[in-house]
């Protein structure tokens, strides 16, 4: 059992995520059952949902002749086009039904503001905007994160660089988590983990 002051951090398991989903990461659902064995590990276990609205501007369908994976510019810097994907209430937004999501102590919901995406638990993508994630993780005194989920390159770096820089000592176990690889996204997201102190296990 990990001390009360280190919790879990779920990020994104979800059916989109999952092969068959709209936006799959391969073996995506290959790590539901390492966290289901994990999750008895720790005090505190949030869970992130990715929760966009129809009408989100991260969607290439949203855009005229928007191509999926392609990158244009927002005002808050570049915004990869994604496949529609966790549209909120949809199946492809509900968690992975072999996931254990009973434990969780919290579900941060993230992408529901129309104009702008979130692949952090803690910030927006103009890394201003805060999900309220960190006041919650500080009230429960927690100083230390272990990262899993979905994905490494994306939501799961991101998440991870955020906790490093406010503070929190970060774990990210690279077997419990899956990438989307895009055009050599993974190398870079683990080179900068690396560079904000983040522990990649």
């Amino acid at each position: 059992m990990h001390p009360d002051t280190t919790a879990l951090l779920v990020i994104d398991v979800q059916n989109d995520f999952c092969p068959g989903g709209a936006l799959a990461v391969a073996d995506g659902d290959a790590v539901v059952p390492l966290i289901n064995a994990m999750l008895g590990d720790y005090a505190l276990r949030v869970f992130t949902q990715d929760w966009h609205p129809a009408d989100h501007s991260s969607f290439a369908d949203n855009h005229s002749g928007g191509e999926p994976f392609s990158l244009i510019e927002m005002p808050y810097g570049p915004q990869v086009l994604w496949p529609r994907h966790c549209v909120q209430g949809s199946d492809g937004a509900a968690f992975h039904p072999a996931l254990e999501t009973d434990p969780a102590d919290m579900i941060n919901r993230k992408g529901f503001r129309p104009q702008i995406d979130s692949y952090s638990a803690f910030f927006e993508n103009d890394h201003i905007t805060p999900t309220g994630l960190e006041g919650y993780l500080r009230s429960r005194g927690v100083t230390d994160l272990v990262l899993t989920g979905i994905a490494t390159d994306f939501c799961v770096a991101y998440s991870a660089i955020d906790a490093a820089r406010l503070g929190f000592k970060v774990t990210v176990l690279q077997e419990a988590c899956r990438a989307i690889d895009l055009d050599g996204s993974l190398d870079k997201a683990l080179s900068d983990m690396r560079a904000a102190g983040v522990v990649l296990a």
